[in-house]
């Protein structure tokens, strides 16, 4: 029986499936890397080109989307939390560059105790996310690429897509996580009726909407004038 025993075991040991939804959440975050990064990287024939993934998405099955969403919003959150401390810091923070003599002048003064007091909590974050993901590159990208990006988004920083289309082989469903803002579809709504080159030609050969409306007027006036005539005479 498996009560108060959530989540799914996925066919795998703990550590296992541990390892596995940490691999995901890395390769989902090293997704954001910069284009850069890519150029000149060969597959292993020596040949291809190593093509940039999608940004901030990775295709697997829809069971392990649904496991790997909670573990990457709990990353987030952890980094979101340290951006406050990191700008409080950035106020005692030393101007000059490392090993030079201002520098040091800064590492001896009351300046670089307030810095570390106001830092300690954000590198306590970055501690616990490494923990987490245990890759470092995938940790800096976390606090510095996508965590600015939900400051002002409370939750919901993920989304899963599934596809139509099952996995070639076992016919697993398939599924997208992506991070939201980036592939938003946007629905546009069309406010006036677009005019074309024909249209607008026909509409200037018909005649205005007043002139009947004249020449009918006009022609009752006639009328009136050629029955008044004979009553006066």
């Amino acid at each position: 029986m498996r009560h108060r025993r959530k989540g799914r075991t996925l066919g795998r040991s703990p550590s296992h499936r541990k390892a596995m939804l940490r691999n995901l959440a890395c390769s989902m975050i090293l997704t954001e890397r910069d284009e850069m990064y890519y150029e000149g990287l060969m597959q292993p024939d020596g040949k291809t080109a190593v093509n940039p993934p999608r940004k901030g998405r990775i295709v697997t099955t829809l069971h392990k989307a649904k496991e790997l969403r909670p573990l990457v919003e709990k990353c987030i959150t952890i980094a979101k939390k340290a951006l406050p401390h990191e700008e409080r810091a950035q106020e005692y923070a030393a101007s000059s560059e490392r090993n030079t003599e201002q520098w040091r002048q800064w590492r001896n003064s009351d300046q670089w105790q307030q810095w570390t007091a106001a830092m300690a909590p954000a590198v306590n974050a970055r501690r616990r996310a490494f923990q987490i993901l245990r890759d470092k590159e995938a940790v800096s990208i976390l606090f510095e690429d996508i965590a600015p990006r939900f400051v002002d988004r409370t939750g919901g920083y993920t989304r899963i897509l599934r596809l139509a289309k099952p996995r070639v082989g076992d016919a697993g469903s398939r599924a997208i996580l992506e991070f939201v803002g980036e592939h938003d579809r946007v629905k546009t709504r069309q406010v006036e009726k677009p005019a074309f080159a024909d249209d607008e030609a026909e509409t200037a050969d018909e005649p205005a909407a007043d002139e009947p409306v004249a020449e009918a007027e006009g022609a009752a006036g006639g009328d009136e004038a050629a029955e008044e005539g004979p009553e006066k005479e």
